[in-house]
């Protein structure tokens, strides 16, 4: 009989009055690729904090290895060979390859016996599993995909038998999560122990063993991945039946609503990130802008919304020139009918410590229906609230919470609805769904829809090939700062792949 590396048995937490994990029971068999999936706000990332040690169980108990374990740190968890690699990355970004994994592992005052050690053990470890890099390169110089597998390398070199990685795939392109897939499988023939925490279904049936699923708070089926389906795991989170594809018809699009001639926007340290771009959105459809998450895309968006100043170009709202490279603003371009949905909804589309009430006229608070005389009516500003949680499905359904008591679902509820509820002629969102569960995705995907249907301009920017290709009429692929194709919404996966890795754009510059 297969023995368990991980048993959870009765976990339960709470947060004041909401608890996360309700009597929780898993068995995680070792030398397995256990998935965990559930809904935002579901538990499961609670209950990975307690397995990791960054939380404590108000009651139950852990056993790894088939013996009681009491883990209240990280250090704990590694002492017991467990190890996480989380979805932000926790390096530094100066530091070189080599320093990040014996960063709190240091075995001498003057390291070189801790760096000696530490470029052996790397060599080692990148040869048996696969994970070459290169140990003197700068964090922040290297690629996303070559960044998590140092985050690995770390854990491994701490000696973890157990591996959790939470959503490791949001920021790659699909080669890269391909590659890491086969590094996955490798160290599972190697006979280590894998916990996948992830949103997306499609990988769970591609890698996972077993999955287990989470829903409010509580454990509510495990299944054999080979005798489920990606319908059945979505019905068991949402609790109900869920579209997987989106729905929609034929675009009938009108005029240009929105015309980007030769944008070219620099970064803070003077670098190009955006260089000589043009496109435009139409009446009516919805064009996608797919690219590998740091070639453009997120400044692009910035100058287009006015949050970041552009260094030339040009830019059309209905006809009508907007200086991006000068006194254009957001709040300006908000008047002329442009709505923006940010991709960082904590650091730039929220504030998390206002209620949603306020966040939900966040950058609309001088608009007449908030305000009455030269003050704001509280009261028309919270029965807007309850108006929009209603109709956008916004959980807890209170509008006095703080924002950040809510999952990243339900925050970008509140985002896309202060946008999308403004009525604006122009839609330019970031990552609609990063972070996002099945059931919210389907609502978000939906009202998207809806809106190109009313005749809305759309503009979306997404990692996410399927949401890319499921929603867009267009579809144009960024890479180095430049749009290096065009393509519709039935281009495969492996094109678009291709093109966001930069492939046909450098055999054609050959």
């Amino acid at each position: 009989m297969a023995q368990a590396a991980i048993e959870l048995i009765g976990i339960n937490k709470s947060f004041g009055a909401v608890r996360a994990n309700r009597d929780i029971n898993l068995e995680i068999v070792r030398g397995t690729i256990h998935g965990i999936v559930g809904e935002n706000g579901a538990g499961k990332s609670t209950l990975m904090s307690i397995l990791y040690g960054f939380y404590q169980a108000d009651s139950g108990e852990i056993r790894v290895g088939g013996q009681p374990a009491s883990i209240k740190s990280p250090n704990d968890a590694i002492a017991l060979g467990i190890g996480m690699v989380h979805q932000h990355f926790m390096l530094v970004d100066n530091f070189t390859v080599l320093e990040n994994v014996i960063l709190g592992a240091e075995s001498d005052a003057l390291l070189k016996k801790s760096i000696a050690k530490a470029r052996s053990e790397l060599e080692r470890l990148e040869r048996e599993y696969g994970l070459e890099v290169d140990p003197d390169a700068i964090i922040e110089e290297l690629p996303v995909g070559l960044q998590q597998r140092v985050e690995i390398l770390k854990a491994l070199y701490r000696g973890a038998e157990i591996l959790i990685l939470d959503e490791p795939t949001g920021v790659l392109t699909p080669a890269e999560a391909d590659h890491l897939f086969r590094i996955l499988r490798q160290l599972k023939e190697q006979g280590k122990t894998i916990v996948l925490i992830t949103h997306k279904l499609r990988e769970i049936m591609a890698i996972t063993d077993t999955v287990s699923v989470m829903r409010q708070g509580t454990m509510v089926a495990t299944r054999e991945t080979t005798k489920t389906t990606v319908g059945e795991l979505a019905e068991l989170m949402v609790g109900r039946r869920v579209l997987l594809r989106v729905e929609k018809g034929e675009a009938e699009a009108g005029g240009v609503k929105l015309a980007v001639k030769n944008l070219t926007v620099k970064d803070s340290r003077g670098v190009t990130m955006v260089d000589d771009v043009s496109f435009d959105v139409r009446a009516g459809e919805i064009v996608g802008i797919a690219g590998v998450a740091g070639n453009g895309q997120s400044e692009m968006l910035e100058a287009i919304s006015g949050i970041r100043r552009a260094v030339s170009g040009s830019v059309m709202l209905d006809g009508k020139p907007i200086d991006l490279t000068g006194a254009a603003d957001p709040g300006e371009l908000r008047d002329r009918g442009l709505a923006h949905v940010p991709e960082d909804r904590h650091h730039v589309g929220l504030v998390l410590a206002f209620e949603e009430n306020e966040n939900s006229i966040l950058g609309y608070h001088d608009d007449p229906r908030y305000l009455k005389g030269p003050f704001l009516d509280i009261d028309a500003i919270r029965d807007d609230a309850r108006d929009k949680i209603t109709k956008y499905d916004i959980r807890p359904a209170d509008c006095r919470l703080k924002t950040a008591n809510f999952s990243g679902g339900n925050q970008q509820k509140i985002v896309l609805a202060r946008e999308m509820e403004q009525d604006p002629g122009v839609l330019i969102v970031g990552q609609p769904t990063r972070g996002v569960d099945v059931g919210a995705i389907e609502f978000i995907h939906k009202r998207l829809i809806a809106m190109r249907d009313q005749g809305k301009a759309v503009l979306v920017v997404s990692v996410e090939l399927d949401e890319i290709r499921s929603l867009s009429d267009r579809i144009l692929v960024m890479f180095a700062g430049r749009i290096v194709g065009e393509r519709g919404p039935e281009a495969t996966e492996g094109e678009l792949g291709l093109l966001m890795a930069g492939v046909e754009h450098r055999e054609a510059a050959e």
